[in-house]
């Protein structure tokens, strides 16, 4: 079997999925071409396990001050160049399109009637599950950004709906607890960043960031570039997580066992209603003003149960490699047979199986 993997590049939680399945497919014996889309490629990192992976503009949204640009994110595509990659992708040697919200591999598979296998969580939000600040055009941009045949939603629980749980890359070996924050907001201003936690002398923070460290940064505020090896270090080792309210790094946090303090992109319905599904679940707090009382009352928060989801990469290879694509039902409940969750996730309105 040959597949071409479509994996949008706004953000790194895609590209962790995409981490996870890499190695799984090739343990199958499944060939894949990988295409990433919404970054330049000089600014994608870590991409080993991607080989010779090709890369186009396609289409991204883009911030400012925290919240989504309209006008940014208007001015940020080509509508012309992205059909022009559409038209010129040729899907005709592949046997399916695995795609992670990736629209031109997405469209391109739509207009040359290939099956195309959707894997996002994204997806989730066209079930029943909590959402918060959804108007019509997320509805039809989360309907047509990346099309496909079959879509299989991720979420940290399956609330009653065929979803699957997340697909985490987590670190080799677990650190001890050293009581650091691990902060990650990478929509922000970096001096809004270092305020926030310059309140906060009592707590040694290591923030990651792709732009450089502001001036005269405090000396218990320690700025890092984007690096995988040193992040999940910081990670396995934090008392607690600071940040936006994203899927993938929410899911290793998770399964970590450590709290959670969100700052959602304001404007991202997908955001606030990833902190509202968290809440419900009592698995985060989200702060309002990022003050120091607010910072406080959390790091006296007592500490997460740690949540264990199956190996879901293997699982979604060998559901690929048998070719049971429209089976996704019992693909979905047999993940969640394999999850251990906090009893108090187990409530009436969340019980499936």
């Amino acid at each position: 079997m040959r597949i071409l993997y479509g994996i949008q590049g706004t953000g790194n939680g895609h590209l962790t999925r995409g981490r996870v399945m890499a190695p799984a497919l090739a343990a199958e014996g499944i060939e894949v071409d990988f295409l990433f889309s919404g970054r330049p490629r000089e600014q994608f990192f870590d991409m080993a396990p991607f080989g010779d992976f090709d890369s186009r503009s396609g289409l991204t949204f883009a911030t400012k001050g925290g919240e989504v640009s309209m006008w940014g994110t208007y001015r940020q595509n080509s509508l012309f160049q992205f059909w022009r990659d559409v038209n010129d992708l040729d899907l005709g040697s592949y046997d399916l399109v695995l795609n992670d919200f990736e629209p031109i591999s997405a469209w391109a598979a739509r207009r040359q009637g290939k099956e195309c296998v959707s894997v996002s969580h994204q997806n989730a939000f066209q079930q029943k599950v909590p959402v918060a600040g959804q108007r019509w055009i997320d509805r039809r941009i989360m309907h047509s950004f990346a099309p496909a045949t079959i879509h299989l939603g991720c979420h940290w629980h399956h609330f009653g709906c065929d979803l699957l749980p997340p697909f985490i890359e987590l670190p080799e070996s677990q650190a001890r607890d050293v009581g650091h924050l691990l902060v990650y907001l990478p929509f922000e201003e970096p001096q809004t960043i270092a305020a926030m936690f310059a309140q906060v002398p009592e707590a040694q923070c290591h923030v990651y960031h792709g732009q450089p460290a502001p001036a005269n940064l405090a000396d218990h505020i320690h700025w890092h570039g984007f690096e995988r090896a040193g992040f999940q270090q910081h990670l396995s080792g934090c008392s607690g997580v600071v940040c936006s309210a994203g899927f993938e790094l929410v899911s290793e946090a998770l399964v970590l066992g450590k709290k959670l303090l969100l700052k959602p992109l304001r404007g991202q319905f997908e955001q606030r209603s990833n902190a509202l599904a968290l809440e419900l679940l009592g698995a985060a707090r989200t702060m309002a003003r990022g003050s120091r009382e607010e910072i406080l009352a959390w790091m006296a928060s007592s500490a997460q149960e740690a949540i264990h989801y199956p190996q879901m990469g293997r699982m979604l290879a060998r559901w690929l490699a048998r070719g049971e694509w429209h089976r996704v039902s019992e693909l979905c409940q047999q993940a969640w047979s394999e999850a251990r969750m906090p009893e108090s996730w187990n409530h009436k309105w969340a019980y499936a199986y």
